[in-house]
């Protein structure tokens, strides 16, 4: 067997790795999920606020879970409170907590003993606690599995799934029989009385077992149809790093925490994995606001690209609508510079397809954003994974 054909089934059988786990741990956890849900929604009704926390590479999943909240990316959903604080997450949870938040900390499989001290001594206080592995309020939650990138990519969907059932409690709970704009999330909570909440949460959680099953048909169908490129995009990559390059990755909102988490993935990798050389050009506040203010946010990445980017690098564009406009700025340039381009997307591929911005675009074909990210984060993970044989 080649090389090619070796690494295209190594990438077949991750997707499977993955879909195996998660039909075993997401139905056994969907049940508390759905309860942490509706708590949330009551106490962000009562003017609590989701603070989160992560070490590590994790700490993108605070990123990612607080622009959620704050930015949804359905329309018209109301803006919830949430602030990341993975910056200092011992001092700032024990300077800003309140009895009625609600605190997210975010692991790798093994935990972290910092982290959960400093969230056991939030529990004290009355705050809710969502831990990755630990707890999901009062409910034991353990890692899925010892697998960083899988424990990561379930934990997604599983924060995922709270931001929006929250929506859903909360217009429930606000408006009695009628759920709103939310109610495609969760179509059989229409008609609800808050009297009669509690009978939803088993159809919460048999949606939030769909939503799983969404995943796993969706890796099903990417790697029947694009294991080949993914493999051959690894070799590559491959070659462009052996000859001194880079990777430069990028995105918008939760596209740019899962940029910020690839390029992590590259340059303090787990389980003994080797280093590459990689940076996020979403990673830096105070570059993007001062580019976005003064130039225009069409060029955040454009002007990274041009200051940062090597002929020999590869670039990264993670995009859930393929039509992000400064992302697509930046891979005309870097086709232009000689880069080697892989874009990631969602629906038919947009622009990232239709213009032939990348030299390997990877699909995943859906139109729902939470599943599109989800997915993404497997095809990323994976990746960085191949990029080791």
């Amino acid at each position: 067997m080649g090389a090619i054909e070796d690494l295209c089934d190594f990438v077949r059988s991750q997707f499977e790795r993955r879909n195996r786990i998660s039909a075993e741990y997401i139905p056994a956890h969907c049940e508390a999920l759905a309860e942490a849900c509706r708590e949330m929604a009551e106490r962000f009704r009562r003017g609590g606020r989701l603070l989160a926390a992560g070490v590590g590479a994790c700490a993108t999943d605070a990123q990612h879970v607080s622009v959620e909240f704050v930015h949804p990316v359905i329309v018209g959903k109301r803006a919830l409170p949430a602030l990341d604080l993975s910056l200092a997450p011992r001092a700032m949870l024990d300077a800003l907590v309140r009895p009625d938040d609600i605190v997210m900390g975010f692991a790798p499989p093994a935990g972290d003993a910092e982290l959960t001290a400093a969230l056991d001594r939030i529990r004290d206080r009355g705050a809710l606690v969502c831990s990755w592995p630990g707890r999901l309020g009062d409910h034991p939650l353990p890692a899925a599995c010892d697998d960083p990138f899988i424990h990561q990519e379930l934990t997604e969907l599983m924060y995922h799934t709270l931001w929006e059932t929250v929506h859903v409690f909360f217009e429930q709970q606000s408006r009695g029989d009628d759920v709103g704009e939310a109610g495609f999330l969760y179509p059989f909570l229409g008609g609800q009385t808050a009297a009669d909440a509690s009978d939803a949460l088993a159809d919460v959680a048999a949606s939030i077992r769909q939503k799983a099953a969404d995943d796993e048909r969706l890796r099903t169908q990417f790697a029947a149809e694009q294991a080949p490129a993914l493999a051959d995009a690894a070799l590559a990559v491959r070659e462009r790093i052996d000859a001194g390059g880079a990777i430069l990755a990028m995105g918008n909102g939760g596209s740019a925490t899962d940029a910020n988490d690839l390029m992590l993935d590259c340059v303090a990798p787990p389980n003994g994995m080797r280093p590459i050389a990689a940076i996020s050009l979403s990673l830096e506040p105070a570059i993007l606001s001062a580019i976005s203010n003064d130039v225009g946010v069409e060029r955040v990445f454009l002007r990274q690209l041009i200051a940062n980017g090597r002929p020999q690098d590869v670039v990264v564009g993670i995009s859930t609508s393929g039509k992000s406009k400064n992302i697509a700025a930046a891979l005309r340039e870097a086709r232009k510079r000689g880069m080697l381009v892989l874009g990631l997307a969602g629906y038919d591929g947009g622009d990232l397809v239709r213009e032939k911005l990348a030299d390997y675009a990877f699909v995943v074909r859906s139109d729902y954003i939470p599943r599109i990210q989800e997915v993404q984060a497997s095809i990323y993970h994976v990746l960085r994974l191949a990029l080791e044989r």
